[in-house]
């Protein structure tokens, strides 16, 4: 029988959607779904996500969305994009009853609007009001399958890892998270900037090592100013997008996942910079780490670059009022220029004082 994993905790025998997760689960079972993390209390991290994916052959996200259930959803999506193989023909519903969904679905419609996610958000993560809904969903994507996401391979990946030491004067290392799709002159020259102003500062530079986009003028202002850089990829996005020129060392992972972890772990902060659901995605699991007081983001700063437009209007005004009720004071700091960015890890990072 085919397996659907679902998203969400019930905290209790209180929790509002108890009714509707045993509702939800009598459907199911009745409709011929086997039923993975019933009970809601399977921890999943960024060394097993891939793995939970390749064994369900559905996802079902519930209401009283928290960080955790977001994070999740917006990597499916993320994995819709950048054409996992695993989750091809798999669909993805979204039980919105209490409308706790609205804020994240506010942050994928800015993001559409602004050109940074090209796809329809709508066609992958399907909203449904009813448990009802979601069965008849989940029966209809199955038989009628899921959209292309319109992503075109450029070429092959044969690359592998390699490594370059780091040099004498290092201060440390900042990972920029940001649009590997973005086209505005505008925004690619911020990013040049940004990889230029971390190499005067002896900051090395750490991204996604994808070669388009700012994530791309990023590694190149970087390297032109002789910074270090360094980045991981995946086989299947080297395939959509390529890798830059002139990094310093290249880790080679299998999923956006383990590539997310060894991203952080060589980092000492992060500058989450213009981007798309890619980007939240990341954004989201150092706030998930940080809260958990995971190690690997133990005094390692987060800004978040929010930059406005003409009209005065930031890039990420709604992703920052989503985290308003999610984070704490000091899980990261919002900066409005180029200016003041560099300074907030110059003053912060023990190596550069």
């Amino acid at each position: 029988m085919p397996k659907v994993r679902l998203s969400g905790t019930v905290l209790g025998e209180n929790d509002p959607s108890r009714s509707t997760r045993a509702r939800l689960l009598h459907l199911l079972f009745s409709h011929g779904w086997d039923i993975y993390n019933g009970n809601g209390d399977q921890r999943i991290t960024l060394s097993n996500i891939e793995r939970k994916i390749i064994e369900s052959d559905a996802f079902v996200f519930t209401p009283g969305a928290t960080l955790e259930d977001m994070f999740k959803a917006i990597s499916i999506f993320v994995g819709y994009q950048t054409l996992d193989r695993h989750l091809a023909g798999k669909p993805t519903v979204v039980l919105n009853s209490d409308f706790s969904w609205a804020p994240f679905f506010s942050v994928l419609d800015h993001l559409h609007k602004m050109g940074t996610i090209q796809q329809d958000y709508r066609d992958y993560l399907l909203g449904v009001e009813t448990s009802d809904e979601v069965i008849r969903t989940l029966d209809v994507v199955r038989h009628h399958g899921i959209p292309d996401a319109g992503r075109v391979k450029i070429g092959e990946s044969n690359v592998l890892s390699f490594e370059t030491p780091l040099p004498a004067n290092h201060a440390g290392n900042v990972c920029v998270f940001c649009s590997a799709s973005l086209t505005d002159p505008a925004y690619l020259a911020d990013g040049e900037e940004l990889g230029r102003r971390l190499a005067e500062a002896r900051l090395g530079c750490i991204s996604g090592a994808g070669k388009s986009g700012i994530m791309g003028a990023v590694v190149k202002g970087s390297v032109e100013a002789g910074g270090w850089t360094a980045g991981s990829n995946v086989p299947h996005i080297i395939e959509l997008e390529g890798l830059p020129e002139g990094l310093s060392s290249f880790w080679l992972r299998p999923d956006i996942y383990t590539r997310m972890e060894v991203m952080i772990q060589n980092s000492d902060g992060f500058v989450i910079f213009p981007g798309g659901a890619g980007t939240v995605q990341e954004l989201f699991a150092l706030m998930i780490f940080k809260h958990q007081k995971n190690p690997l983001m133990t005094n390692k700063p987060v800004v978040l670059f929010n930059r406005p437009n003409a009209a005065g209007i930031g890039f990420w005004d709604p992703l920052i009022d989503l985290l308003g009720d999610m984070c704490q004071p000091g899980d990261f700091t919002v900066a409005r220029t180029l200016d003041d960015i560099t300074p907030a890890f110059v003053r912060k990072l023990p190596k550069s004082a």
